[in-house]
């Protein structure tokens, strides 16, 4: 790798510029991908009317999308080791985006299910470990932090001003057509699906076409063979711990998913209250992974990882032992602190990856292999919910729920703090040799 600090200004300038700049490219990529799959969190009552379409129908695709998903994780960390960044990047926007056109004209049956299976593939397949990767090439060994911090911030902060245009574009033709619900979400769809035709052609034009010389070489040989990479990074202890501090941490933030519901059901606040408490909440993002970011370069990343755990943890506690009786305002408190932590959790957790000395040639692999064990919540947490909820009443199902949450947020911390041993562990070992 080129040493930055042996550089001239100018010419170490001009590189960091160009590093920005082709991160800048991926959190633009990674905060406009997924809005277009996900249009059913601002837009589900239209969708529904527009598509003739009941709510478990369109259940069903979001739940294939989520089979899809799964089945791709560790493919797309095979396909990221082999080809560039650039390139699968550029092709998942266009093929989201191109898909996107398609889903405008409103088609039915097979054709929209294709449309799914599609989304699935450029977002999934082509774009996930592809996009973590290049995040990882890009940022020097003392930013890790910092990008990953910034890149789950700001893609929150991209979705909610592209939230926000969507939004205002679906009232003013809704208006405009005379309330042609429609029209006014093929709107919608246009916006998002040329927004990603864009980034695409930005990246096509503008990321490096190589791997670059961000790329920290490794002494670890790979041997080109999926399975032999695949004992290798079996063999590698804190990436087992990496897997499982993202699986954690990764169930923490599913259980906001349920506060809108619970704090209604326990609390007796209004439906407009309760979103307005889980709206406050979402823009927690930006400000909990940009700072999780920076305090884990700055203090540590397992150090930091391990008080987040902590604080979301008694704070979760905390709202299940809450008195019914308490007011809308110390709700709210609670919900930002666990809304901002457990974003600080998204925002860091990626970036211990770093701490696992894993070559970057098989960088995308191990990416692949972390995502289909640390995102099986999405399989099982629905599961336990529903188990719960057909045993109690609503709160007490929820309490259980969230109860057993929290203890993944212990087991999380201690995971965080295994791993902090090991590394510190490590580097001991080579000022040892070195001495």
């Amino acid at each position: 790798m080129t040493d930055h600090a042996a550089l001239p200004p100018a010419i170490a300038n001009k590189s960091n510029r160009k590093r920005y700049f082709q991160f800048s490219l991926m959190l633009l990529a990674a905060g406009s991908i997924y809005p277009l799959l996900y249009l059913r969190q601002n837009f589900e009552t239209p969708i529904l009317e527009v598509f003739d379409i009941t709510s478990s129908e369109l259940g069903n695709f979001y739940s294939m999308l989520g089979v899809v998903f799964f089945l791709c994780y560790l493919p797309s960390g095979w396909l990221a080791d082999k080809f560039s960044p650039r390139l699968l990047v550029t092709v998942s926007m266009a093929g989201t985006g191109l898909l996107g056109l398609l889903f405008a004209t409103i088609p039915s049956g097979v054709m929209l299910t294709m449309v799914f299976l599609g989304w699935g593939l450029t977002s999934g397949l082509t774009f996930w470990s592809a996009m973590l990767k290049g995040v990882k090439m890009l940022a020097k060994k003392d930013e890790q932090g910092r990008f990953f911090g910034i890149l789950d911030g700001g893609r929150g902060l991209i979705e909610a001003i592209l939230a926000t245009i969507a939004i205002s574009l679906f009232a003013y033709y809704l208006n405009d057509q005379q309330d042609n619900t429609t029209e006014a979400l093929k709107v919608v769809v246009y916006m998002y699906s040329f927004t990603c035709l864009v980034i695409a052609a930005l990246t096509f034009i503008f990321f490096t076409r190589h791997d670059g010389s961000e790329i920290r070489a490794k002494k670890i040989k790979t041997s080109g063979n999926v399975l032999a990479d695949l004992k290798h990074l079996a063999s590698i202890p804190a990436l087992w711990l990496v897997a499982l501090i993202i699986l954690c941490g990764y169930q923490l933030f599913w259980a906001t998913y349920s506060f809108s519901a619970y704090v209604q059901e326990g609390y007796g606040v209004t439906a407009v209250a309760a979103g307005a408490i889980t709206v406050a909440k979402l823009w927690m993002r930006p400000i909990g992974g940009i700072t999780a970011g920076f305090l884990g370069d700055r203090f540590g990343k397992t150090n930091v990882l391990a008080l987040l755990f902590l604080g979301a943890t008694a704070f979760l506690a905390t709202l299940i032992l809450m008195p019914t009786s308490v007011g809308t305002v110390a709700l709210l408190a609670v919900v930002l602190m666990i809304g901002v932590l457990t974003y600080a959790l998204r925002g860091l957790y990626w970036a211990i990856l770093d701490d696992c000395d894993i070559s970057m040639e098989v960088a995308g692999l191990a990416i692949g292999v972390i995502s289909l064990l640390a995102y099986t919540p999405d399989i099982f947490l629905p599961q336990i919910y529903g188990f719960l909820s057909a045993r109690f009443e609503a709160v007490t199902a929820y309490q259980l729920y969230f109860g057993y949450i929290a203890c993944m947020g212990i087991v999380g911390m201690l995971a965080s703090l295994k791993l902090k041993a090991i590394t510190a562990r490590k580097e001991q070992q080579l000022q040892h040799q070195q001495a």
